[in-house]
């Protein structure tokens, strides 16, 4: 595969890096290694048929010498995330780290484990669950707590338990209040636009090695494994709550709007454990992942560490999280809280005072300087989240898109824009020349926005394609950010052999069976097309016989409206009312299953004429996992 070798501007910025870093300080690297029981040998993981769906063995050259082409510090946080294997924490609880994105945690019960987290994928999960019983007894799962409503912590639950189990009481299963609704949310209504730039975020289809993806800094990667999901069978509704599982009391911190809008610390007062999901990792988090989600709140976030270390912090001898390794001692783990605690409400507070002084979100994240003793700190460099970008979330937080600037107020969109742009650069030839001369200095930020505006001006001008290839190629390997330096490197490797797509899938069966008859009917309405629906006027009802409600929904001036049909109201007629079971309307809406055979097959009964429901679906849209993102 083509790659451009890091420049000298590249190998003099990682030698100065290098020359800075505080390398001197091994605690992270004796603090990973402890409590190690076992790996998973070899450490791959696969589906039935053979297909891998985790592959830790193949970042064994980030136990090499450092090369040029990584930044220093993304290469030492990306060596310490690939051990994997089996590790106590404390007596009584385990972890299982390395063999996903996230961690899964293990609590010995009275008769079984308690499960935390249980990865992406299925097969991960399993896997291990399998290495942990290998070491520590056969012992069935008797509980499963999802920390928070992000995927890489519950996709693996059907690895760990069934449906079977946890509806007959044997496993229960633990979620914040509003889990559910902000999980399905997040994969099914902008899931397509999510999960495409995922992959561009993880690097899941770059090669591996010093000039590919050498990790995501939370975690390796994202496992490709099955996305399952297992409702939760009780609300933590409180902070203060306090549950007993198997014999495991958890007392429980609420924190919505932290790193997920639904999330939870606890903390068990017979280990004197503190569990801060991913509330406190070691790295800078996002405020705004680059994939694309909801801006978070620092200054809540700030506020709820705050109260994790009033509450837990000094009754804990050890901390741990959903991902990267422990903290012992009750002294250290509450330095580590209050230093990660000061450096959101540090980005919060400074970038509304400097917002407050006019400057922009670009301008702020230029000027922007951390305090020495947060600077100096490896857990709070920006491996996933950066400060440039989570400055700019802050001011988007507040400020929105716009900047004030009535010159930014109606711009022309990119390929408008690109076209301009190039014929005022003198045409595609000039912009070229200028553009070579820039690379050849070392200016890559500006070498990536001038070749933008020449590849949306002509998408196959394959010179501007080639340089803007190599640009993004030394930008990533001068980032210490593991998901810009993905960015970078996946926007090269479309730029030279054009898009991989979308890897991977979250809307499995098991996703869209938890959707409420609600968010079916959402999801639905954020694929009409609205022009092609303008003049159309459809009214069906669906009675849905196993939850005793009739849904109305209507179709007009291009918006679908639906709501439960009040009892009494004066309404007028549907043209067709459609029986049918929560799980047959997902699958015939959702999945494309056929209407014909469900409706022969006694699944659906039809009062009226169902032609209104053709005209209703043939003005869906159909969602592209297959956008472009660095050509127009």
């Amino acid at each position: 595969m083509k790659m451009t070798e890091p420049s000298s501007f590249i190998v003099a910025q990682q030698q100065r890096a290098a020359a800075e870093l505080p390398f001197s300080d091994e605690a992270d690297r004796a603090d990973a290694g402890r409590g190690f029981l076992a790996a998973l040998e070899p450490g791959v993981v696969t589906t039935a048929d053979g297909t891998v769906v985790w592959d830790n063995d193949s970042y064994a050259f980030l136990r090499e010498p450092c090369p040029a082409s990584v930044h220093p510090s993304l290469w030492r946080q990306s060596g310490l995330v690939i051990e994997q294997g089996l590790y106590e924490v404390t007596p009584g609880i385990y972890q299982i780290r390395g063999l996903d994105l996230s961690n899964m945690t293990l609590v010995e019960g009275d008769t079984g484990v308690v499960v935390i987290d249980p990865l992406i994928s299925a097969e991960t999960a399993a896997a291990g669950l399998a290495l942990y019983r290998a070491h520590r007894g056969d012992r069935p799962v008797t509980g499963l707590i999802y920390t928070h409503s992000h995927v890489d912590h519950f996709g693996g639950a059907m690895g760990v338990t069934t449906t079977e189990e946890v509806e007959a009481g044997r496993c229960p299963v633990l979620a914040p209040a509003g889990f559910l609704e902000h999980a399905v949310a997040e994969n099914i209504y902008a899931g397509t636009a999510m999960t495409r730039r995922a992959a561009y975020m993880y690097g899941a289809v770059l090669p591996r090695g010093p000039l590919g993806q050498v990790g995501a800094g939370l975690g390796q990667t994202t496992s490709l494994g099955t996305v399952t999901l297992i409702a939760p069978t009780l609300d933590i509704t409180a902070t203060g709550q306090t549950e007993t599982i198997d014999g495991v009391e958890m007392v429980f911190q609420i924190t919505p709007g932290t790193e997920a809008p639904a999330e939870m610390n606890f903390y068990f007062p017979g280990h004197r454990a503190l569990c801060m999901a991913e509330n406190a990792t070691h790295t800078l988090h996002n405020l705004l992942t680059l994939r694309g989600a909801l801006v978070r709140d620092p200054h809540v976030w700030a506020k709820y560490l705050t109260e994790a270390i009033t509450l837990f912090g000094r009754d804990s001898d050890v901390l741990f999280a959903s991902h990267h390794w422990p903290t012992w001692g009750s002294e250290r783990l509450v330095e580590y809280l209050a230093l990660q605690r000061d450096l959101y409400a540090y980005l919060h507070d400074q970038t509304l005072r400097m917002l407050n002084q006019g400057f922009v979100g670009t301008e702020i994240a230029e000027r922007i300087q951390l305090p020495p003793a947060i600077e100096k700190s490896w857990h709070t460099k920006g491996y996933y989240g950066s400060v440039s970008h989570n400055v700019k979330a802050i001011y988007q937080r507040y400020m929105g898109w716009f900047d004030g600037n009535p010159a930014h107020l109606w711009e022309h969109p990119p390929v408008e824009s690109a076209r301009r742009h190039v014929e005022f650069m003198g045409g595609a030839d000039e912009a070229l020349r200028k553009a070579q001369q820039s690379y050849d200095a070392g200016d890559y930020r500006w070498v990536a926005q001038v070749l933008n505006y020449v590849i949306f001006a002509d998408p196959d001008n394959r010179a501007a394609r080639d340089l803007q290839a190599s640009t993004f190629e030394q930008l990533g390997y001068g980032a210490e950010n593991a998901t810009w330096r993905n960015f970078y490197l996946s926007g090269a490797y479309e730029l030279r052999y054009g898009s991989f797509g979308t890897p991977t899938k979250t809307n499995s069966p098991t996703m869209l069976s938890a959707l409420s008859v609600d968010q079916i009917f959402d999801a639905l309405s954020l694929r009409v097309d609205g022009p092609k629906a303008w003049d159309l006027r459809v009214v069906t009802e669906w009675r849905i016989s196993d939850e005793s409600r009739t849904h109305r929904v209507e179709l007009g001036n291009g918006v679908l409206t639906h709501y439960d049909r009040p009892d009494g109201a004066a309404l007028s007629d549907p043209d067709a009312t459609f029986t049918l079971t929560r799980a047959t309307l997902i699958r015939i809406l959702l999945t494309g299953a056929d209407f014909g055979v469900a409706v022969a097959a006694g699944d659906i009964v039809i009062d009226g004429d169902p032609a209104g429901l053709a005209t209703l679906v043939g003005v869906f849209d159909e969602p592209d996992p297959d956008f472009a993102i660095v050509t127009p």
